[in-house]
């Protein structure tokens, strides 16, 4: 299935490997760059589809799959935004002269938690949590055991939280095993048991590399996650100036390993006097949503404007600021949300409603964005409008 733009426009044409939330909010600032904008995706009427010139319903695992419809739209900059992609296909496309942002190297790295952490901790003589990789379950045990408990088993796909959990003692190994490796790709039967952090708060730092590698960063923004997934985040967090300084070392040196240009998104936990790398994103990260209020260019159209090598002046920061998601709480067809018209009464609350089809427990399906006198503030009046809306269902 897929949709044709009907006219071109001038600044060129991005393909979107990848329709949700994050790819919506690049196809609407793609447009008002002058972008055509083709988006991908697994099904019909994802939240990006809603928004482009045309889309594509393909799966993104499938390597002739991927290679059509790149070879039908012919893009000037091909996009990843999801973590299920043959990234082997990026490479050989890109190697015929197929640009991928930030490059096929830097997309292939970043969606693997074994190659990142690899590159961070062996190659760059970075900190990060010790870790062990194991390709069974038996072996997962002597991992863990190894490591200590509690710890955390994560699937290798990088991916907002999925396919990881905590594992508090020797009985809870397989079926933490079991959780991760459902979330693997195709042909891929093993995972990563790591350190747990008894952690302060955790950091995301967002990084703009120009094509010339000169790389600035945003303010720092803090974030909260239940069960491994983005529940709020706020700019700016309050970091000691020291690690912070530390953070944007450790940052700086992961962005130019990657290379390319574009918005990259570094995720650290900040624990007493210590700062550890912990993921890269090599685009827009759900925690950066905060900067749609926070800041007048938003992590969007810094990304865009970083590819297609326009000037992005000083950002000029708008105050303190949060998001918070708003989440379904059950299974079925979206029917429509209730509760919009409180939301906005929330003093300088914004909403973004994603459009997604359909709905399962703990689903992502908007967020609530505020501004404050404070970051206490700001978060308080995020997380209140974001309760006040409810995901009527089918």
């Amino acid at each position: 299935m897929s949709t044709t733009p009907s006219s071109a426009a001038k600044g060129g044409r991005v393909l979107l490997l990848g329709a949700g939330e994050l790819g919506r909010e690049l196809a609407i600032a793609g447009q008002n760059l002058g972008l055509t904008v083709i988006a991908v995706d697994r099904y019909a009427g994802a939240p990006a589809m809603q928004v482009a010139h045309g889309s594509e319903v393909a799966s993104l695992l499938d390597a002739d799959g991927l290679r059509r419809v790149i070879e039908t739209h012919r893009p000037d900059y091909v996009i990843p935004e999801v973590e299920a992609i043959r990234t082997e296909t990026l490479r050989e496309l890109e190697a015929e002269g197929v640009r991928i942002v930030p490059t096929a190297e830097a997309a292939a790295l970043t969606l693997d938690r074994e190659a990142i952490r690899k590159v961070v901790a062996h190659e760059l003589e970075m900190k990060t949590p010790t870790f062990q990789l194991a390709n069974s379950p038996e072996e997962l045990r002597q991992a863990c055991d190894a490591i200590g408990y509690p710890c955390m088993v994560k699937s290798l796909v990088s991916s907002s939280g999925r396919g990881q959990s905590m594992v508090k003692g020797p009985a809870r190994v397989d079926q933490a095993w079991h959780f991760a490796i459902d979330d693997v790709l195709p042909n891929r039967s093993r995972v990563m048991a790591e350190e747990f952090i008894d952690f302060d708060f955790e950091l995301t730092l967002l990084a703009v590399r120009e094509h010339d590698g000169e790389l600035r960063f945003v303010e720092p923004i803090g974030h909260r996650q239940e069960q491994g997934a983005y529940r709020e985040s706020w700019m700016p967090a309050s970091v000691d100036r020291e690690l912070l300084d530390e953070a944007k070392r450790i940052a700086r040196g992961v962005v130019d390993r990657l290379g390319g240009a574009g918005v990259f998104a570094v995720e650290f936990y900040v624990a007493g006097e210590e700062v550890l790398f912990s993921e890269v994103s090599a685009r827009p990260h759900d925690t950066g949503l905060v900067t749609l209020i926070s800041q007048d260019i938003s992590q969007f159209e810094l990304h865009l404007r970083a590819i297609m090598g326009l000037p992005a002046p000083r950002i000029r920061y708008l105050g303190p600021s949060a998001s918070a998601v708003i989440l379904a709480r059950g299974a079925g067809r979206v029917e429509r949300y209730e509760g919009l018209e409180r939301a906005l009464r929330v003093e300088t609350a914004q909403v973004r409603l994603f459009g997604k089809p359909a709905a399962y427990p703990l689903r992502r399906m908007g967020v609530a964005l505020a501004m404050g006198d404070s970051v206490q503030q700001a978060r308080a009046r995020a997380l209140e409008a974001a309760a006040r809306v409810h995901v009527r269902l089918q």
